[in-house]
């Protein structure tokens, strides 16, 4: 949970953020601000701009028009060194991305000494003790194609967090996992949570993003709807949007019903 922080620099800065693909305007003017050990769910229905929003934080989408800044630094100054901004910033994404022909520890070890010059022996110790970390200090010699989804997914943040970040960006870290197998990882970003890590979190987990959040976004049509404290947004949310978004998410047999026309 966030540590107060008035008057700091915020560990990420949005400010007037728009992208567009062609005509078609997937961020409409974003602002946001989150907070050194704060973590943020953003929430809403597919196609609102959630996943473009967090891909615009380290540039992996280039903005059409506004600023991000990630502590006190401007990605999107064309001036910017983005590669020593990327290595302050762990990603997870929906899916895996390991190599299947390299072990779990040589999954972690890799981008240690590719992109940090660590050498050998202390990338094998990173990888160690962040395999430790996630609870699969027992992997480290196995290979991802025979890791259950889960498994691989908490390899992958293990992978991010050998590169030291100082914030993490979580892009629906769980949607390709069974359901069995989300809790271990969600565990995972709890006790990240726990340490102080900065977290933004894509999800459709609404327990994670109700028990850990310090905040919580609602995006749809490409703008920030509703923010506020988990209880408010998530419990009681004042925006008609965000209330029918929950309903359907919270009742899928009544988005089923909808989303086949019924009356």
């Amino acid at each position: 949970m966030s540590n107060e922080n008035t008057g700091a620099v915020p560990e990420i800065r949005v400010s007037g953020l728009h992208k567009a693909f062609g005509d078609n305007q997937v961020l409409r003017g974003i602002d946001l601000e989150i907070g050194a050990g704060e973590v943020v769910c953003v929430i809403g229905p597919s196609g609102s701009g959630k996943s473009t929003l967090l891909r615009c934080v380290n540039l992996l989408e280039e903005p059409t028009a506004g600023q991000v800044f990630v502590g006190g630094t401007e990605v999107t100054d064309p001036d910017v060194d983005i590669d020593a901004v990327r290595r302050r910033i762990g990603m997870v994404f929906q899916q895996f991305n390991l190599f299947p022909h390299l072990t779990v520890t040589d999954n972690l070890t890799l981008p240690q000494r590719r992109v940090l010059g660590r050498g050998k022996e202390e990338a094998a110790e990173v990888a160690a003790e962040n395999l430790r970390r996630v609870g699969l200090s027992e992997k480290a010699a196995a290979y991802p194609g025979s890791l259950s989804g889960g498994q691989q997914q908490r390899v992958a943040i293990a992978r991010a967090l050998a590169m030291g970040p100082e914030v993490m960006l979580f892009d629906e870290p769980t949607s390709a996992l069974d359901p069995e197998l989300v809790g271990d990882v969600l565990a995972v970003m709890r006790m990240l949570a726990d340490e102080g890590m900065t977290m933004m979190v894509v999800t459709h987990e609404m327990s994670f993003a109700r028990e850990v959040a310090d905040r919580v976004v609602f995006m749809d049509g490409g703008v920030v709807v509703e923010e506020g404290a988990p209880a408010q947004v998530i419990g009681a949310p004042t925006h008609d949007r965000t209330r029918h978004f929950l309903s359907r998410l919270l009742d899928p047999a009544l988005a089923e019903v909808e989303d086949k026309g019924a009356p």
